[in-house]
């Protein structure tokens, strides 16, 4: 207790404990590992993986595609318990439907995961844990479908219900990865750089060809001197944030040293994924001696 009598400990949400247990579950470490190091294997660069990334889609595709599986198979469960037995040949096709969108789905979401997962612990144990929920889901709501088309409804609703509460708990780790872990959004969007000039560096420390980074205010940024021209763009790569200082130059083009993103160092369009958005582009100018940049166009609100 604190000396004013009050609790200094946070109060726990109620599924938070379960989430920490998961997190800090070292044992998860056997599976988890070896299964991304064979995704990132098997999707590893071309159109494939841009295809499941989303790069063609301009952000992640997995949380959209979330929506059809779980929203078909928890409006068949409200119908079985709200709309009476009237209704069950429309439960059985938003069960079909929620089972035919899940293999896509589920392609997209452990894409993502196994790129994210060498960096965090939490993210590669909570995955691992969100994935075999929504399996176990799918599994009960295949069974499900079979024993209603068997006859037994009453047995297939029953089965049902379980599975949604079984996806419940991967729906929420799926929330928890996105909104607390950062898997997904892009990694810049909250540091995209000043409008203002602000200086970056002397002229001198740039050595042609060689990308830079330096921190510009609070944002760090990738000087490439190229000739008389001085380009710049955001560090920290728009996909997983990987420093893109430290990656390759291919032409007018930076490739992550990551994943293989490419971005175009004129204005930070992307020219191959998995990312998803570019990265902040900078003007650049030279005040004697001083580098000086400021964000390429102010960003909508």
């Amino acid at each position: 207790m604190s000396p004013s009598g009050l609790s200094t400990r946070r109060q726990l949400t109620p599924l938070e404990p379960i989430v920490r247990a998961i997190e800090n579950a070292r044992s998860l470490d056997a599976v988890a590992k070896p299964v991304a190091k064979t995704v990132r294997t098997l999707l590893s660069g071309g159109r494939i993986k841009d295809a499941v990334s989303g790069t063609w889609l301009g952000h992640a595709v997995h949380p959209m595609l979330t929506d059809v599986v779980i929203g078909s198979f928890t409006s068949a469960t409200l119908l079985d318990l709200l709309g009476g037995e009237e209704l069950g040949a429309a439960s059985e096709r938003l069960i079909a439907v929620g089972i035919a969108a899940y293999g896509p789905t589920a392609l997209t979401g452990v894409n993502d995961w196994a790129d994210a997962e060498p960096a965090n612990d939490a993210v590669r144990r909570a995955g691992l844990v969100h994935a075999t929920s929504n399996a176990l889901g799918l599994a009960l709501y295949t069974a499900s479908l079979v024993t209603r088309r068997r006859g037994s409804r009453g047995k297939g609703v029953l089965l049902g219900s379980v599975g949604w509460s079984v996806l419940g708990l991967g729906a929420y780790l799926g929330g928890h990865l996105t909104l607390n872990r950062g898997i997904g959004p892009d990694q810049t969007v909250f540091d995209p750089g000043s409008s203002d000039w602000l200086p970056a560096a002397d002229a001198g420390q740039l050595s042609p060809g060689r990308p830079t980074r330096v921190v510009v205010g609070d944002t760090p940024v990738m000087l490439l001197k190229d000739g008389e021209s001085v380009y710049a763009i955001h560090d920290r790569c728009s996909h997983r944030g990987c420093s893109l200082s430290d990656g390759e130059l291919d032409g007018r083009e930076i490739v992550c040293i990551c994943h293989g993103s490419r971005f175009d160092l004129r204005d930070g369009s992307v020219k191959r994924g998995p990312a998803t958005a570019a990265q902040p582009a900078f003007q650049v100018r030279d005040r004697d001696g001083v580098i000086e940049v400021r964000r390429l166009s102010p960003v909508s609100a």
